[in-house]
């Protein structure tokens, strides 16, 4: 049996093997994803829910997001603790090389298929594990996993309000005892849709922040009226952040390859290639050069810390924008209704402007705690310790969790 396949089922395994842990408190579990709200959006002064809940329990300085730094793959990156090139949700958009399938994150008969979703997100292990999950929206949670649903979800519905959504929890939270979820989710995306919309630093971005805080506040007021906010442990994250696109800051390729050497598959600030057949050595040879504006790399062999480039639905070449920036072709600039985020997010998960919030508070937490940065995929051993199940194979670091629990 090869090492890498042996090394795998010992950790399946052991996964399954080891006794569920005590829950860190026999609190509910509150989920919360704001979707595009930038680490610093905090110091706005918009948010005094946030505020009271962070000044009431444990805030990050920074949560640093996976990279592709993009919705789909970093929102199932918190719920399985796997980096995208391990879970294989490796962009919004990819194909499979296997089946021949193309992925497009807003395709909900595409996105149904289990066979894209890699690992196990937290809501099926705590089904498994005899307790129970409702999801108010996130990525995956409409996709029977593994064969298993959480015991209540609804389909994606983007028109639904932000303080509908938190209604919908507050019934679930009523269900008896016996029935009452475990884990819920819950998932904002007003301010992700402003910020490309109008970008990162807009007054619609200050006014979508304000409409998520009010939404929490909704949210922690029903608790309260239900003798629920002090038994309840929640955790606010981000997937991302943004940063400001313009006008005429694009990388051409033109400029640097014959485009028709070229099979495309993404194109923007994270752009994927594969050379036609023949013309590999005169493409990497034209990419892989220095420019401005643009890193270019072969699969495999993109930096360590992005974590990215081993999975076979990456292509054999990519190239990412500085931020800010974009990759396009003449011809797709040119084209009629050729058109550009005044907000983007996908770059380097180093860079500031891609950071993403972490906020967590509770009968579990420490209280008025502020902790440096860390990775996103830390997130997922603190949900299993919270709801004292056993945690799936991933690539968190439990310690991380340590100093922020009582």
């Amino acid at each position: 049996m090869p090492r890498l396949v042996l090394c795998l089922l010992v950790l399946v395994l052991a996964a399954c093997a080891a006794p569920a842990p005590k829950p860190e408190s026999g609190a509910p579990l509150i989920l919360i994803s704001i979707d595009g709200f930038r680490a610093d959006f905090f110091d706005r002064g918009l948010t005094p829910n946030l505020k009271a809940l962070a000044s009431d329990g444990v805030r990050a300085q920074a949560m640093r997001p996976a990279f592709p730094t993009l919705t789909f793959p970093n929102h199932y990156t918190l719920v399985t603790g796997l980096y995208p090139d391990h879970h294989g949700i490796v962009n919004n958009r990819f194909s499979d090389p296997a089946s021949g399938k193309k992925f497009v994150y807003k395709d909900a008969s595409i996105t149904s298929d289990p066979s894209w979703w890699g690992g196990e997100p937290i809501w099926v292990g705590v089904e498994r594990q005899g307790k129970h999950a409702a999801t108010m929206f996130w990525p995956g949670s409409d996709v029977a996993i593994g064969g298993v649903r959480p015991e209540h979800w609804m389909p994606f519905d983007g028109k639904m309000s932000s303080s509908a959504r938190v209604d919908q929890v507050l019934a679930w939270l009523d269900l008896p005892v016996a029935q009452r979820p475990d884990l819920v989710t819950l998932y904002f995306d007003v301010v992700d849709h402003a910020g490309h919309d109008h970008s990162p630093d807009s007054r619609e971005v200050n006014d979508a922040i304000v409409t998520v805080d009010r939404a929490l506040g909704r949210l922690l007021d029903g608790l309260r009226q239900r003798g629920m906010l002090d038994k309840t442990n929640i955790i606010v994250v981000s997937d991302h952040g943004q940063v400001a696109t313009e006008k005429g800051a694009y990388v051409i390729l033109d400029d640097i390859v014959d485009v028709r050497d070229l099979r495309i598959e993404n194109m923007g600030l994270l752009s994927t290639f594969a050379a036609e057949p023949g013309h590999e050595a005169a493409v990497e040879k034209a990419l892989l050069a220095p420019h401005d504006h643009m890193r270019c790399w072969k699969k495999g062999e993109t930096p360590a810390r992005l974590h990215y480039g081993g999975n076979p639905r990456i292509p054999p070449l990519l190239c990412l924008a500085d931020p800010g920036w974009l990759i396009w072709t003449r011809e797709f600039v040119n084209r009629p209704g050729f058109f550009v985020s005044k907000g983007e997010h996908g770059y380097d998960n180093a860079d500031p402007h891609m950071s993403a919030l972490f906020v967590a508070s509770g009968p579990a937490f420490k209280r008025g705690l502020v902790v440096p940065e860390f990775d996103n995929v830390d997130v997922y051993p603190l949900l299993t310790r919270l709801l004292g199940i056993r945690p799936a194979p991933n690539d968190g670091n439990p310690a991380t969790s340590e100093q922020m629990l009582r």
